[in-house]
C-alpha cells in the first residue's frame, strides 16, 4: 500500500504506549492496531485530527505515500 502510517514512530519519539494514545484519541487499542499494521481503509478527518493534537504533530509526520516498485507515473 503505498500510504504508510507513522504512529509508532511518534509514540517512540513520545515515549507513549499505545494504550495510553488510544485511550487519550478515542480509539479502542485493537483499531490503533488496524491503523499501525496498514489494514485501515480509511481514516476519518477528526481521528487524525485527534491524532495530532494528542501528538501534537501534523498530518504529515502521521501519513506518507510511498511509491510502490513498478509504479509508473
Amino acid at each position: 500500500m503505498p500510504i504508510v502510517v507513522r504512529i509508532d514512530v511518534e509514540l517512540a519519539k513520545r515515549k507513549m504506549s499505545v494504550g495510553e494514545f488510544a485511550e487519550r484519541v478515542g480509539l479502542t487499542p485493537a483499531n490503533v492496531a488496524v491503523l499501525k499494521n496498514g489494514r485501515a481503509k480509511a481514516v476519518r478527518f477528526s481521528t487524525l485530527e485527534a491524532m495530532c493534537r494528542v501528538l501534537n504533530c501534523q498530518p504529515g509526520d502521521l501519513l506518507e505515500w510511498v511509491e510502490e516498485e513498478g509504479e509508473n507515473r
